[in-house]
């Protein structure tokens, strides 16, 4: 039996207006089940192997053509992005525990963060390391954890951050008053970290180098889709995983009385508007924000991409919408794609 909710507290908030993306195409899609269920994020370390979490907890780590799944650990609650170290752990951002680091070899898990500023850090959803070994790491909310985190969405308020964690376990919140954080990578040359807002439908830059240094940019805004994951590809294109297109219905009562939301969030789960189920994945120009790439369509096995990576040719999706990892020829850019 699922615990009670807790309680929200929401605000009137006007949702970012929408603009289109280019209508790329879908692709052939491959499946591959999970043992869990539903791998939030998708990794591949140097040797090619694939790493996911699943929903009950695994860590699953895949031959590099998807096959020969092997459960290598379980976090104890729900692993969500993940991060191949520069020494081979793999960082794993955990709801409620925190951000944990799993020692492939002994099988060990090591909690790195529990707590920022005398509060327990419960919903680490993204997270990326630098060159100089400077690890990042998002938290969508400060009052939810993973299985409350329509919470957030209901009560339209920036309680999301981006933080940095130091060699010597020093943490520092970067940017704070963010609408549901998510994914975060470095930019291939180091510059900048790319990271989403899911509700906020943005992409943005956190300045690492440079005259910059320490501020935030817009680099892709008005999204028609809820921003999830990111990755960063061999050509330096930021790859997003598009969980679901925006919903009207959802930005309309965003910014009607807080009350409706009170009396919609008490209704039993099943009642809850359910998000539309596509395959969506976009990468982006690091410098211009411009869609470069992407596929979108429909499956009836796959939806919800929430985690993405390229690796052996293909890009590999993760969703939080069924019990499988995915993956389809990786798309290339195109000289020109016209909106629609």
């Amino acid at each position: 039996m699922s615990s009670p909710k807790p309680p929200i507290d929401p605000v009137r908030w006007h949702a970012p207006p929408v603009e289109p993306l280019p209508e790329f195409p879908g692709a052939d899609l491959t499946l591959v089940e999970v043992p869990g269920g539903d791998p939030e994020d998708v990794v591949v370390d140097t040797h090619g192997y694939l790493w996911v979490g699943a929903r009950n907890g695994n860590i699953v780590r895949f031959a590099p053509d998807g096959t020969r799944p092997e459960v290598v650990a379980n976090a104890g609650g729900r692993p969500l992005g993940l991060c191949v170290a520069r020494d081979g752990h793999l960082l794993i951002c955990d709801s409620p525990q925190g951000l944990l680091a799993l020692d492939p070899t002994t099988r060990s898990i090591e909690a790195l963060v529990t707590s920022i500023g005398g509060r327990r850090l419960t919903f680490c959803s993204n997270v990326a390391q630098t060159a100089d070994g400077t690890v990042y790491f998002t938290e969508s909310t400060s009052a939810f954890t993973i299985d409350r985190y329509m919470g957030a969405i209901f009560e339209a308020r920036g309680r999301g951050a981006l933080h940095r964690l130091d060699p010597d376990g020093n943490v520092t919140t970067l940017v704070d008053g963010l609408y549901f954080a998510n994914g975060v990578t470095p930019t291939a040359d180091g510059s900048a970290l790319v990271f989403a807002e899911t509700q906020g439908r943005r992409l943005s830059k956190y300045w690492l180098t440079g005259p910059q240094a320490g501020s935030v940019t817009p680099l892709a805004v008005h999204l028609p889709a809820m921003p999830d994951n990111l990755s960063t590809g061999a050509d330096g294109r930021i790859w997003c995983a598009m969980v679901t297109p925006a919903n009207p219905l959802a930005d309309r009562l965003a910014a009607g009385p807080p009350l409706v939301r009170k009396l919609l969030w008490r209704l039993p789960d099943r009642l809850q508007p359910k998000p539309e189920a596509v395959v969506w994945a976009v990468a982006f120009d690091p410098d211009s924000g411009q869609a470069v790439a992407g596929i979108r369509m429909t499956h009836p096995g796959f939806s919800m991409a929430t985690g993405l990576v390229e690796a052996g040719g293909r890009l590999w999706l993760g969703s939080i919408g069924g019990p499988h990892l995915a993956s389809v020829p990786l798309p290339q850019s195109p000289s020109s794609l016209s909106p629609g």
